[in-house]
């Protein structure tokens, strides 16, 4: 067996925690929000970055104030949710339907595809 020691824990398997309620939330607040799992978007786990919540905002020269974080963190955890919305992304919703214009694209290909080799053997 080999001997793992000298790689570092990692925490993207542990649950996080919801960050605090902070009279001056900050952008590490609201992306500790959506790793919780409080906005909806993903499972409860820490969610490694390359470049953190806001690090393209702060290179400009613009980093969000404290009032349009508190504003981003009400419209992710409740605006979002108070007219009954569903859970957003392809993995929550399981009735999507039968896929028809695709199966249609690969029978219309198949067709095309016999009828040329029909055509080739001097049909």
């Amino acid at each position: 067996m080999t001997d793992r020691s000298d790689l570092p824990p990692t925490r993207t398997t542990q649950p996080m925690d919801p960050p605090p309620p902070s009279d001056t939330p900050t952008v590490e607040m609201l992306k500790a929000d959506i790793d919780s799992g409080r906005t909806g978007d993903k499972n409860s786990v820490y969610d490694p970055g390359l470049a953190s919540l806001g690090a393209d905002d702060e290179a400009a020269g613009t980093p969000a104030s404290p009032f349009q974080v508190a504003l981003a963190r009400l419209s992710e955890r409740t605006l979002r949710w108070s007219k009954g919305a569903r859970p957003v992304g392809a993995t929550h919703h399981k009735d999507e339907g039968f896929p028809v214009l695709f199966v249609s694209f690969i029978a219309a290909v198949a067709v095309v595809f016999a009828f040329g080799i029909w055509l080739v053997r001097g049909g």
